[in-house]
């Protein structure tokens, strides 16, 4: 099969190419970003180009005719690529119709993580714990890792172990064997208009899955009635578990919980204590510098939270995610959450899916529940903060720069720029 993904940067897209990859597709793709996927992709071999205007995907149908054009939910319908694709008369879909038809064809059972917070960390705590333990597994996994690629298929494993998002309600297309959630806190106000809405769809996926792991105290009222759905206890979690962070020793007891489920039942406790965590999950890129994927409040007070107990310095560096998304959460942004941060450097909104109608919140608008304001400096990617956090890191602080958008790949460039 020739398959070509259409937004391969993403961490949606880039981890399925390399499963369809790993299993003798031919495999090509593009994407107008570069990222830390693409980069493991083109080690493979694999061909990505930035040129979308359709003129690559034309000239590799008319060399090899595509089976399937697969894109990215980002793709906009009068995208020049995905217009040609339609031309050309390729299948087209989003990822939401590929993976689940791969998975029925290599006859794979589906553990899936879906939640709001806690996919990521705990999908690769999954991962890790089976490959540790010897076990074959194929999985999808939306970051790169230290220990493995972000997509592997194994054509010995039983399971696939996906990462599954709930934005554009991408994870009610499957029907998991075991589903694990870690949590569910209101967010992706662009999909869901109401948090009515976002728990309803989290009880749609509990309903369609075989069975499913979550927290008593994360459970909202959505699993009412539903047998199939196993509540842990605060008192579960495994403090015996040498994890920094109260929330990844509740993604590790989580883990813990579905290998009993799936009858494996070695002792995990030292394996996952040694987990090396995932890219952008609390990061240590230098001494003192942390990078994360964060954007959410509850993922602020949790990773700000795993600081505290490195420093009691922590200095944020912190870029909100989507103006939508602001207007919903902007009344979170208290003292509170903020509480294990001395500073925190408030860069303007990264943009993205944006309703116009809306006004650009500013980061003053966004810190003005905070009464403590000497701790906010307003910030740009910049020299100057630079120079700033670098003061900040000489005397001892930790620095945890945290978002979803261009913030990480600045830090990156400015780490490898002073090496």
């Amino acid at each position: 099969m020739n398959v070509y993904f259409s937004g391969i940067a993403g961490v949606g897209i880039g981890p399925l190419a390399e499963i369809a990859y790993d299993a003798g597709y031919d495999v090509a793709g593009s994407d107008l970003a570069e990222s830390l996927i693409t980069k493991e992709l083109q080690e493979k071999g694999i061909i990505i180009t930035k040129n979308q205007d359709g003129s690559f995907l034309k000239a590799n149908h008319d060399d090899r005719p595509i089976d399937w054009f697969v894109y990215s939910s980002a793709l906009k319908e009068d995208n020049p690529e995905l217009v040609m694709a339609r031309k050309l008369g390729i299948r087209t879909s989003k990822r939401d119709e590929f993976l689940p038809a791969f998975i029925r064809d290599k006859n794979l059972k589906l553990i899936a993580i879906a939640g709001t917070h806690g996919k990521t960390t705990t999908t690769s705590m999954l991962v890790y714990t089976m490959q540790q333990l010897g076990i074959p597994v194929s999985y999808s996994i939306g970051t790169t890792l230290s220990f493995g690629p972000s997509g592997k298929y194994d054509p010995t494993s039983k399971y696939f172990i996906y990462e599954c998002d709930e934005y554009d309600r991408n994870f009610l297309n499957y029907e998991p064997y075991l589903s694990l959630i870690p949590s569910v806190d209101y967010d992706h106000p662009d999909t869901y208009p109401t948090q009515a809405n976002y728990f309803e769809a989290f009880r749609q996926f509990a309903t369609s899955s075989q069975l499913v792991i979550t927290w008593e105290d994360q459970s909202n009222g959505i699993y009412q009635n539903l047998p199939q759905v196993n509540l842990l206890k605060l008192s579960d979690i495994n403090q015996s578990l040498h994890l920094t962070g109260e929330h990844n020793r509740r993604n590790a007891t989580i883990v813990q919980a579905a290998l009993k489920q799936l009858g494996i039942n070695q002792d995990t406790d030292a394996i996952l204590s040694s987990f090396p965590g995932s890219d952008r999950r609390f990061e240590k890129l230098t001494d003192n510098v942390y990078t994360d994927y964060g954007h959410h409040p509850s993922e602020i007070a949790a990773t700000l939270q795993m600081a505290h107990e490195l420093s009691n310095h922590v200095v944020l560096v912190y870029q909100p995610h989507q103006n939508i998304r602001q207007h919903q959460i902007c009344s979170q942004y208290t003292n509170q959450l903020f509480k294990y941060a001395e500073k925190i450097y408030w860069l303007p909104t990264y943009l993205t899916r944006e309703d116009p109608n809306l006004p650009t919140l500013s980061p003053e608008d966004l810190a003005s529940h905070i009464t403590d304001r000497d701790k906010i400096v307003v910030s740009g990617l910049d020299e100057e903060l630079w120079a700033n956090v670098q003061k900040e890191r000489s005397e001892g602080k930790l620095i945890l720069f945290m978002g979803a958008g261009t913030i990480d790949n600045w830090l990156r460039t400015k780490i490898t720029a002073d090496k």
